[in-house]
């Protein structure tokens, strides 16, 4: 399994788990709908009155699990942004090609786009034997 595979697997899935740290160090996980550049970073809307908005603007690092089906699955590792202005637009094409009912909440005025910028990716597969385990470094610019 290399990086094109592992991306391939991510946009497969829809939805996804994301963690993050409140205050005092208490995590929080939450499901969200999933979009997924090619870079494997990780697109999701949310409400800025959420816990894991409020967690990530203060904590930006956080994890995510994609994918239980079987026993095959990403975790990974990284850092969130808002992004903004004409970054921001490009983000929403890519979500709103994955969840275009997503276009409904676009106007809210709560609504936030975070993007996961990952770190560090693992896919494992255990569903083969031996078990497919497949770690990554991933270098980006922020």
């Amino acid at each position: 399994m290399d990086r094109r595979g592992v991306r391939e697997f991510l946009a497969r899935h829809r939805y996804g788990v994301v963690s993050s740290l409140g205050e005092g160090g208490v995590p929080q996980s939450a499901l969200v709908g999933i979009a997924v550049t090619a870079d494997m970073e990780i697109i999701f809307d949310t409400l800025k009155s959420s816990r894991k908005y409020r967690n990530l603007m203060a904590r930006p690092e956080c994890s995510f699990v994609v994918g239980w089906e079987g026993e095959q699955t990403v975790q990974m590792e990284g850092v969130v942004i808002e992004p903004k202005g004409e970054e921001l637009a490009r983000y929403q094409a890519m979500y709103f090609a994955a969840w275009p009912e997503g276009m409904k909440r676009k106007d809210w005025p709560d609504v936030a786009y975070l993007v996961v910028r990952p770190r560090w990716v693992r896919y494992s597969d255990y569903d083969q034997v031996p078990a497919l385990i497949v770690e990554m470094i991933i270098e980006m610019t922020i």
